[in-house]
């Protein structure tokens, strides 16, 4: 007699509301010297951006090594402040608008759309620095860095990718050590390897740029940090107002919402937790909009937005709990107030950075493109929807960003400069264009067709969108020291 099949088993893989393999969820805790070591990391790999913005606006602006130490310890301040808000009152998925592909494009695009255009003048350069997902470092100057340093990043990126992905599989341990600390071992091994290179003059007759981004000992950060400095608010004087401007902020803050979607999505999924009904997406947009005035407030070279490498580290160390994100934002503060410690630990060469995020970047899509599971992938419909959205979502912001470079100035020429700075804003943007163009299309093509909905996945979405509808919200999403009570998400 032939055995019984379940039926599971003749699904190759089904789809889960929660990602599986996760080891802590948002809600279950590693002990506290491993949550306060994973901080730490999270510490490490959020550094990078914080270093890179102030390097590279505050010189344009006329700013030298001490006024790139003040930014670089505002910057963590801020940082600090905002995840530690975000961790214990939940940052949730901010823009969703009803629509199936309308967030599954940005979420597999929002580590492709962070970007520095490096052609703009300073004011230019901090409107774009809070639209780009991280502001200074874009995807297409990883490779360049690496190159630059091939001596550094390369072996950076290889010995990342070994501890975290190989060995684990090669040599069984009883706790997971090399995938759960692979960053902070690959940094500290790579880090000593530069440091050598750097003592033994391997980098003397190189060109300026090169021993910049290379050395250990150029960077000017730490002989420009104060000891003890406590970030205040309007630290580099009044905020002044120009009408023109406050509407491409307004453009740039919602656009880097948009962007900032998908890896709130990322890293919900690895938290292992469900999806985010929408009042408790109003809520997470909420402070994210509090993260960007605290932003303004400290006077930042930019403002908050996601931080996508450190959900890529979600995954790669399958950690999701909140109390490590505590640790991490803990970390920040204690640094930005300490700067000479902070300042050490930003002397970390540019190509370790990259080599980090090459993985990082990685993981943080997969998340994205994680979601169309939900989907009927043999839908015609489907492949319409994702095939146009993703070509117009790399090829619009390329049009954009090209003519600039090629002409000096952008595709829109109406009589209003504001005008053109948000078109300009909003179309360099992947996230924004591949979701504008997703949201089009899923709400009017063949939208009353009768597979329409289940192709799609609305089906599945639709259970989370009210918070009383699953019973595991309450677990994930309810407010800490019974806040709920005050602000309950309905």
């Amino acid at each position: 007699m032939a055995p019984q099949v379940k039926a599971d088993e003749l699904v190759p893989h089904p789809v889960k509301d929660q990602l599986p393999g996760v080891d802590y969820c948002v809600n279950s805790n590693p002990s506290w010297p491993e949550a306060i070591i994973l901080g730490f990391q999270h510490y490490i790999v959020m550094l990078g951006t914080t270093v890179i913005i102030p390097t590279i606006i505050v010189p344009q602006m006329g700013g030298g090594n001490e006024e790139k130490a003040q930014v670089i310890q505002t910057l963590l301040f801020v940082a600090g402040l905002n995840t530690l808000l975000q961790s214990l009152f939940g940052t949730r998925l901010p823009v969703v608008i009803g629509g199936s592909f309308t967030f599954i494009i940005p979420a597999t695009f929002v580590a492709l759309s962070s970007r520095y255009n490096t052609y703009l003048d300073p004011r230019e350069r901090f409107i774009h620095s809070m639209r780009g997902m991280q502001g200074a470092l874009m995807i297409a100057s990883i490779l360049p860095i690496l190159i630059e340093c091939v001596e550094i990043g390369l072996p950076g990126l290889i010995i990342l990718i070994l501890l975290s992905q190989h060995i684990p599989h090669m040599w069984k341990l009883k706790r997971p050590i090399f995938e759960r600390f692979a960053v902070l071992l690959s940094v500290a091994i790579v880090w000593a390897y530069a440091a050598l290179l750097t003592v033994t003059g391997a980098y003397n007759n190189r060109p300026p740029q090169t021993q910049f981004s290379c050395r250990v000992d150029r960077s000017g950060l730490i002989s420009g940090a104060s000891w003890i400095k406590v970030p205040y608010p309007w630290q580099w004087g009044a905020p002044k107002v120009d009408a023109g401007d406050v509407f491409v902020m307004m453009a740039a803050a919602l656009v880097s919402l948009v962007e900032s979607t998908g890896a709130f999505i990322a890293a919900a999924r690895y938290g292992s937790v469900t999806h985010t009904p929408g009042s408790v997406i109003s809520r997470g947009a909420g402070w994210l909009g509090l993260g960007i005035l605290l932003s303004g407030l400290w006077g930042t070279a930019s403002g908050s937005t996601v931080s996508v490498e450190n959900v890529g580290l979600l995954a790669m160390t399958r950690v999701g709990s909140r109390r490590v994100i505590q640790m991490s934002a803990i970390f920040m503060l204690f640094f930005s107030v300490l700067g000479k410690f902070g300042a050490v630990l930003a002397s970390i060469p540019l190509p370790i950075v990259g080599a980090l995020y090459c993985v990082m970047f990685a993981l943080m899509s997969s998340a994205g493109l994680g979601l169309l599971q939900f989907c009927n992938l043999n839908s015609f419909r489907t492949k319409s929807i994702l095939g146009f959205s993703i070509y117009l979502g790399l090829s619009v912001p390329q049009y954009f960003n090209g003519y600039v470079i090629t002409t000096g100035d952008g595709p829109v020429h109406s009589g209003s400069a504001w005008f053109n700075k948000i078109m300009q804003v909003t179309f360099t943007s992947p996230a924004t264009v591949a979701g504008i163009v997703a949201l089009f299309l899923d709400l009017t093509l063949a939208r009353k067709h009768v597979n329409t909905k289940k192709d799609s996945g609305r089906h599945w979405w639709a259970k989370f969108k009210h918070f009383d509808k699953d019973p595991r919200s309450e677990e994930f999403y309810s407010l800490p020291y019974g806040l709920s009570k005050y602000f309950p998400s309905v």
